[in-house]
């Protein structure tokens, strides 16, 4: 079973509890257990609100999000000047904001950071899902 949803949105924080909610509304309906739809949740608002913050000048992104053979694969695009991940500081223990890269690397099965030729970044994650018995995702994934 392979299954795909792509949206390009307005650099907005409007745009993201959409693509949150029908990413998880997705994933709902194939029967992934819910501890995995919140990671994969609090993984997605984190990269959408680092596009929105930091990805001057763009006006718009991507995101992608396809279930291949049990995994879901999640790509944010945006077309704003890019950024070294290596170069990100880890914030202060007390701070109240600048998690997100640390989040997303600690719930992500797999995570790359990517910069495009013309300008841009590529965050991509994976998670492996897991579903709920007798559920759509779980009938579909046996046979």
């Amino acid at each position: 079973m392979e299954a795909t949803i792509a949206l390009r949105l307005p650099r907005d924080a409007a745009s993201v509890p959409l693509i949150r909610q029908m990413l998880d509304g997705t994933l709902r309906s194939l029967g992934v257990e819910s501890q995995v739809r919140d990671d994969i949740e609090l993984m997605l608002t984190e990269a959408c609100s680092n596009v929105i913050k930091h990805a001057d000048p763009s006006d718009e992104y991507t995101v992608s999000a396809g279930v291949h053979d049990g995994v879901c694969v999640i790509r944010v695009v945006d077309t704003g000047g890019g950024f070294d991940p290596k170069k990100v500081d880890d914030p202060n223990p007390s701070a109240e904001h600048g998690r997100g890269l640390q989040i997303m690397r600690a719930l992500a099965d797999d995570i790359r950071f990517t910069n495009k030729n013309e300008n841009g970044a590529v965050v991509c994650f994976e998670k492996r899902l897991r579903f709920v018995p007798g559920t759509a995702g779980s009938d579909l994934m046996h046979t």
